[in-house]
């Protein structure tokens, strides 16, 4: 008899097709994700499970899982997985990292481009019918936005994206500052053309602040009011990693008051975002729902990647991407 597997959302068929091969798949086919007290019953009957960001697997789903034996989580991101009590109880998790990077790293640069040159606002001029009223085709100060050649870029977390981001920043001949709890080999600060710097030279000195940390107790809301305060007036912040990251209450304070330029923002606090919240009323800011990592390939690569854990596991070896490898120690890999 084959191992179960809830799936808590529909995945690109490249995943769930070699996933049926080894595994019993059920797939929660609605848009939205499955109910509370759906995920805490499905739970109880099955063996694996594969996750998104927004299913909350905490103690009491995991307490409610007897038979599950791995979950495998379809994002780079894991802090919606309470990973440490997953380990106590021999639960593996795995996630999906590297296949996104580049998707997530184009976004950022799109978010970028889109901010500094007024991309969303211009599109809105132009279908609304204010550009034909204007009466005139061209005018100097028309759409003014930024200038991104030569200017100065800070990363917030020099990860996969954050490099990834580094690199694309070469063609654009930036100067290139990053800042995280270690600094990289010098040879790779060489190869990114990037220099080490603390938060607060990072913020002060850059046109534009990119961020690409993990949500964890430390990065929560680090960057604020006082943070903000800090940046130019005519700096731009890209947030593609979590909306946590960001105090969206202070930030929505400097995009008013002008103690910035603008931002790009992917996430949010609260996904989805409500139509009424402050950041929707905005001009100065570009917003995209939680789509880094929203190409075909990509998606279909981490649907690849979720089956190479799922199948790992089944053959009794270690996930290759496997999250919390101290549970080896609780317990063997496979159903055995």
């Amino acid at each position: 008899m084959k191992p179960k597997v809830f799936v808590c959302r529909q995945i690109p068929e490249e995943g769930l097709r070699v996933i049926r091969d080894f595994y019993e798949v059920e797939v929660w086919d609605r848009y939205s994700p499955p109910p509370r007290e759906v995920l805490l019953e499905k739970v109880r009957e099955v063996d694996a499970l594969v996750t998104l960001l927004t299913d909350k697997i905490d103690k009491e789903v995991l307490d409610s899982a007897q038979r599950l034996r791995i979950i495998a989580q379809y994002a780079v991101g894991f802090d919606n997985i309470d990973v440490s009590y997953a380990t106590l109880k021999g639960v593996y998790v795995t996630n999906t990292p590297g296949v996104l990077t580049d998707a997530t790293a184009d976004l950022t640069w799109a978010l970028l481009l889109a901010a500094a040159r007024r991309i969303v606002e211009a599109d809105r001029f132009v279908r609304s019918g204010d550009y034909w009223r204007t009466g005139t085709g061209w005018h100097p100060l028309m759409m003014l936005g930024y200038h991104v050649t030569g200017k100065t870029l800070g990363i917030i977390g020099m990860g996969r994206i954050g490099q990834a981001v580094a690199r694309r920043a070469k063609g654009f001949e930036m100067r290139v500052l990053y800042y995280q709890r270690r600094k990289l080999a010098e040879s790779l600060e060489r190869e990114l053309n990037a220099k080490y710097v603390d938060l607060e030279t990072l913020l002060r000195e850059s046109d534009f602040v990119s961020i690409h940390v993990p949500l964890t107790k430390e990065t929560f809301r680090m960057i604020g009011e006082k943070e903000l305060r800090i940046m130019k007036p005519t700096a731009i912040l890209i947030n593609t990693s979590r909306g946590a990251v960001v105090d969206e209450e202070a930030l929505v304070k400097a995009l008013k008051e002008g103690w910035i330029a603008a931002a790009g923002l992917d996430v949010f606090e609260k996904e989805p975002l409500p139509p009424e919240h402050p950041l929707t009323k905005l001009d100065n800011v570009v917003l995209a729902p939680h789509v880094g990592s929203a190409t075909l390939e990509t998606r279909a690569s981490m649907a690849k990647l979720v089956a190479e854990n799922l199948i790992a596991f089944y053959k009794g070896e270690e996930p290759p991407t496997l999250v919390n490898k101290e549970v080896v120690k609780v317990r063997a890999p496979g159903f055995n």
